[in-house]
């Protein structure tokens, strides 16, 4: 028989506030779900963010509840520091109220109370933030702890990093005291629905927008339709939206009726995908063959780490550390066998965006378009220009040579297989399907890259798995540009 009351961490609350279908997969059916890599990624982040926390409000003293599985031990070390008189900051300080479980990332001695603090790695106060700290403060005020505060703590990313370790300024503190306590009501009841998720039935909860905001839910591939031949989610736009079309019905694009669809982008998508066959308009071709000569085609690279490491950099703030080019000087027959390709990679573990620009500077030469997919690149040069004003004309050069060949396509090609995306991840398997992203070995996408390029300077990493990063590093990156040559190949042939 089902426990009534059985116990819950915060997070499973905020699981259940997202969508109690959620919780209940979770509790139940954990194998249905699908932890992505970006969702890794910030779990990771988080973990950064708060051993930061910890040195930035640590004093001589201080003491951190390690994490143990045996629940009742935390509860029992924090119980006997605070009886204890403790006059110093307790990390991970875990307290349980009817069976609802809070660990708090900070709880600092305020007079005869405690003031108590959520640190978030993300850049603002966000809603569920507020309903985050409500959760601790209505367990912890029930346990019969006097919380003076309560307060979020979040990225300020407009700290610059001064080097040496030195994080003072790096978190942007909010008392939350006064809207937190409004909350009251809305934790009880979100309690009950808590419970109920994981007591009784699966819960009949329509997939849409809650099922990627806060968080993306490790569930979306099991609840969204992916057994027809083009899912229903291929037809892009807010889940919210599609939502209703499943809701009504519909698994596969082709059946959503035509007078149900308003958007122009999504009304192209449901008649090529309908027709069965790619549409490819003469544009693409005459943009791509009045460019002129020497064509390079590039593509970075970058990180953009919570807590910088590096001096005279921002929380967040795109770092490229890495670029592929290659370099059609219109000789030969346009295909990548006829091309100089040159690429950068440092994994020293020194800042190496000066000699990136550097490098990049003298290998794109003076003349001709620089080819790119999305804008992105551009807003990762312009960083360059931020770091280095001294490097600001022959980098604003670039800038201005810059092509981007992604609207191009999108305004002349779509195949039914893109299922919704003009990514160059989507758009060049079909085109060359044996130039699938997801057959690379290891790094695949941008997340992974990031992540890579971390692990492989980190001194702990052994030289071995350095190796084998690199490889995976420098093979990833030059898998877009040899992309970018074969989609505008294919256009031109």
């Amino acid at each position: 028989m089902a426990v009534r009351n059985p116990y819950l961490s915060k997070s499973k609350l905020i699981a259940a506030w997202q969508c109690p279908k959620r919780l209940h997969l979770e509790k139940h059916h954990p194998e249905l779900g699908e932890i992505s890599a970006k969702t890794e990624s910030l779990w990771e982040t988080g973990y950064r963010v708060g051993e930061i926390s910890q040195q930035l409000y640590g004093t001589p003293g201080s003491v951190e509840i390690e994490f143990d599985k045996r629940v009742p031990l935390m509860l029992n070390q924090t119980r006997q520091l605070i009886d204890s008189g403790a006059d110093f900051p307790i990390f991970e300080a875990t307290f349980r109220h009817e069976g609802i479980l809070v660990r708090v990332d900070v709880l600092i001695p305020d007079g005869d109370g405690w003031r108590a603090i959520e640190v978030k790695a993300s850049t603002s106060v966000k809603d569920y933030h507020v309903l985050d700290c409500a959760i601790q403060d209505w367990v912890m005020r029930h346990v019969g702890l006097n919380v003076t505060t309560i307060s979020l703590a979040h990225i300020n990313n407009q700290f610059v990093y001064p080097g040496d370790g030195q994080y003072q300024g790096l978190l942007a503190e909010h008392d939350l005291t006064d809207e937190v306590r409004t909350l009251e009501p809305t934790v009880i009841d979100l309690i009950a629905t808590a419970r109920d998720a994981v007591t009784g039935p699966l819960p009949d909860v329509h997939v849409g927008g809650q099922c990627s905001k806060p968080y993306e839910c490790q569930f979306i591939s099991h609840c969204w339709p992916t057994d027809t031949e083009y899912p229903i989610a291929g037809l892009g736009g807010g889940k919210a939206k599609l939502g209703n079309y499943i809701a009504l019905g519909c698994r596969d694009i082709r059946d959503v009726q035509i007078e149900d669809i308003s958007a122009e982008t999504q009304k192209r998508i449901h008649r090529i995908t309908c027709s069965g066959e790619p549409e490819i308009l003469d544009g693409a071709k005459l943009a791509f063959e009045a460019l002129a000569y020497p064509r390079y085609y590039l593509d970075f690279e970058t990180i953009a780490p919570p807590v910088p490491f590096w001096a005279g950099t921002r929380p967040y703030q795109p770092l490229a550390v890495q670029w592929s080019c290659h370099i059609d000087d219109g000789t030969g027959d346009g295909t990548l066998q006829g091309m100089r390709h040159k690429e950068f990679l440092d994994l020293s573990g020194g800042p190496p965006m000066r000699n990136l620009a550097l490098e990049l500077i003298g290998c794109l030469g003076d003349s001709g378009p620089v080819l790119m997919w999305t804008a992105y690149e551009k807003g990762v040069i312009n960083n360059l220009v931020e770091l280095y004003p001294d490097l600001a004309a022959p980098l604003q050069k670039v800038i201005d040579r810059l092509f981007d060949m992604q609207p191009v396509v999108k305004a002349n090609y779509y195949h039914p297989k893109m299922l919704g995306s003009w990514s160059i991840k989507a758009v060049m398997p079909t085109i060359n399907p044996e130039r699938d992203y997801a057959r690379l070995e290891g790094i695949k996408e941008g997340t992974g890259a990031a992540d890579g390029f971390i692990e492989a300077i980190d001194p702990e990493t052994t030289p071995d798995r350095k190796a084998e990063l690199e490889t995976q590093l420098l093979r990833y990156c030059r898998f877009d540009t040899e992309a970018m040559v074969e989609i505008l190949g294919f256009f031109c042939r």
